[in-house]
C-alpha cells in the first residue's frame, strides 16, 4: 500500500512530500537519542563529576534499546498499531533464507580468513568466546547482542529512518546520511566504554569509515530483503561478536576490518548507489 504522502507527490506537492518524512526523522532521532543517553547516563556523567547514580544490570545493553523503542513510539504516533504490527512482522521476517545465512556467516568467515594472515597458534575456539562475558557461552552472547543490537538498534536505524530518507535520496546518500546520525548516537561511550575511551584522532577516523562501511553493508541487507529487519539484525549481532570475541586480537581486527571494508566497496560497484540492490530500495 501506498502512504499517504505518495498521492502529494503525485498532486505536485513537493513540500509536503519532503518535510513530513523530516519531521518523521527529527523526532525519532532525538527520542533515540534521549533514552539510550538517559539509560547510559549512571556511565557517563561520572566523567563530568557527577557520581553515586544508580547502575542496572546490563545497563550498558539496555541502552542499545533506545532506537528500538523509539521507532516504536514513532510508528505509532503516526500510523497506530498498524505501524508497530509492520515493525515487528519485519522481526521475524524469514522470507530471504539465502541473506539470512550471509548475516549469520560471513562475519565469522571474514574472522577465520584474518586469522589465518596473524602469525601464531590458530586458536579456533576463541571464536565461541566472548571477553566480555566470558562465562557465557556463544549462543547465548549471539542472542544477547541479536536482542540489545540487533533489534535494539537496527529497528530505528534501519526499519524506522532509513526507509524514510531513502524516499528523496539514492541508497548510497541514505547509508552515509544514516552513518552521521549513527555515529552520533554512539558519543557517550567514548567517556566510559572499553575501547571507545583510548581511541585517538586516528582511531576515531578509522571507527567512523566502518560505521560507514557498515551502514552499507546493512542497506544491502535490508533493502534486498524487502525489508527483513531479522536479516539486518543477525548481520550487526554476529558483526560485533566477530568484534568482540577473544580471536579478534588488535591484528586480526585489523585484517577482518579491510576485508569488510572491502566488501563494503565491492557492494557499492556490483549493485550501484539507486538501491543498493537488485529490486527498488525499499521506502516508507
Amino acid at each position: 500500500m501506498c502512504p499517504k504522502w505518495c498521492k502529494r507527490i503525485s498532486d505536485h506537492d513537493p513540500p509536503r512530500s519532503v518535510t513530513i518524512p523530516m519531521a518523521q526523522l527529527i523526532r525519532f532521532f532525538l527520542i533515540a537519542y534521549g533514552l539510550s543517553w538517559l539509560i547510559w547516563s549512571p556511565l557517563w556523567l561520572p566523567a563530568f563529576g557527577v557520581m553515586g547514580l544508580p547502575v542496572l544490570p546490563l545497563n550498558h545493553a539496555l541502552g542499545g534499546l533506545g532506537p528500538m523503542l523509539a521507532a516504536f513510539i514513532c510508528s505509532a504516533r503516526e500510523d497506530g498499531k498498524a505501524g508497530v504490527g509492520r515493525s515487528l512482522r519485519s522481526m521475524v521476517d524469514a522470507r530471504a533464507p539465502s541473506l539470512m545465512a550471509v548475516a549469520l556467516l560471513a562475519p565469522v568467515v571474514l574472522l577465520a580468513v584474518g586469522m589465518l594472515f596473524v602469525e601464531g597458534p590458530f586458536d579456533a575456539g576463541g571464536i565461541l568466546r566472548t571477553k566480555e562475558f566470558p562465562a557465557m557461552g556463544f549462543i547465548s552472547f549471539l542472542l544477547y547482542n541479536l536482542f540489545f543490537f540487533g533489534f535494539g538498534e537496527e529497528v530505528g536505524w534501519r526499519g524506522f529512518a532509513l526507509p524514510r530518507m531513502q524516499q528523496s535520496m539514492n541508497a548510497l546518500w541514505a547509508s552515509v546520511l544514516l552513518t552521521f546520525f549513527w555515529a552520533l548516537w554512539h558519543w557517550p561511550l567514548f567517556l566510559y566504554r572499553p575501547g571507545y575511551t583510548s581511541m585517538d584522532a586516528a582511531g576515531i577516523t578509522g571507527w567512523l569509515f566502518s560505521l560507514l562501511t557498515g551502514s552499507v553493508l546493512l542497506t544491502w541487507l535490508f533493502n534486498s530483503s524487502r525489508g527483513s529487519l531479522l536479516v539486518v539484525a543477525i548481520f550487526h549481532a554476529t558483526v560485533d561478536i566477530a568484534f568482540t570475541c577473544e580471536a579478534a586480537t588488535p591484528a586480526v581486527v585489523g585484517i577482518l576490518g579491510a576485508l569488510i571494508t572491502m566488501w563494503g566497496i565491492a557492494v557499492v560497484f556490483i549493485f550501484k548507489p539507486k538501491d543498493l540492490s537488485r529490486i527498488p530500495r525499499v521506502i516508507e
